[in-house]
């Protein structure tokens, strides 16, 4: 397994695609893993060079004591791309992955070639942190089964849950396998996040995607994101729940490829 030392910990990670290739990196949801890209992956990887990682308290890499930021997270993303040698990238995440790369855009300008934020949020308000707080309560009380059947169906549209009944059914086997108390850390950085006053001072190119239909992170903040950004476009993608890269990978991975291409 590929991992890097950053910050006195272990980042795992997983670098594919041709040498010469511009980067994208993709910062994974909080409860997802380097696996989940999987159909961005397959598809990108063509043309791009496509750096996976998760970030700490996640999956494959280290678990320290928290508490745990988002700066935190951002630093430790500049180390992964400096011990890597990488000058340069596009900065891309998911939900709690697009919050750390708006960070890491406004903390490392120089890094960042373009940002790109999926279903992500710069400030919280009341009825997300309503919403969320079930599964800082699961994870707290180490219950798999109870942070599945308080988080699925605001991760997914409702058709994506009709035609994937058998996947949700499975799915508390691998909430089993989160670290839950390093996922409390997480949630608990998220709460802290409140960044919107902050976003005028990126300069990179932004693509702002949201879901349609996302019930926790969607056009409203989305909107918010790219109304502070002066060189950033928004696009809203019919059909999809929030966890985009699952339930739309087609259209994504075209606005991923079609935006890295234009902007490097």
């Amino acid at each position: 397994m590929p991992r890097i030392t950053v910050n006195n910990i272990d980042l795992y990670y997983e670098l594919s695609g041709p040498k010469d290739a511009p980067v994208l990196v993709l910062s994974n949801g909080i409860m997802m893993g380097t696996a989940s890209w999987a159909y961005q992956k397959a598809v990108l990887e063509r043309h791009l060079q496509v750096l996976l990682y998760d970030c700490r308290g996640m999956w494959q890499s280290d678990h320290p004591e928290g508490p745990y930021s988002m700066q935190m997270h951002a630093d430790d993303l500049a180390g992964l791309l400096d011990g890597l040698g990488i000058e340069q990238a596009h900065i891309a995440g998911i939900s709690y992955g697009a919050e750390i790369s708006m960070v890491f855009a406004l903390s490392y300008p120089q890094w960042a070639k373009s940002l790109i934020v999926i279903d992500g949020v710069s400030e919280i308000h009341p009825l997300l942190r309503a919403q969320t707080y079930p599964w800082l309560m699961a994870a707290e009380r180490e219950d798999p089964e109870l942070l599945l059947k308080t988080s699925y169906h605001m991760n997914f549209a409702e058709g994506w849950i009709k035609a994937n009944q058998a996947f949700i059914d499975t799915s508390v086997d691998r909430y089993a396998q989160l670290d839950m108390k390093a996922l409390t850390w997480l949630m608990k950085a998220f709460y802290e996040l409140d960044i919107t006053g902050q976003l005028s001072n990126i300069s990179a190119p932004t693509l702002v995607i949201a879901g349609e239909e996302d019930l926790i992170k969607g056009r409203e903040y989305a909107k918010i994101i790219a109304d502070q950004i002066s060189s950033s476009e928004l696009v809203v993608v019919p059909g999809s729940g929030h966890a985009l890269c699952i339930e739309k990978p087609a259209i994504l991975n075209t606005l991923l490829l079609g935006f890295v291409t234009k902007n490097d």
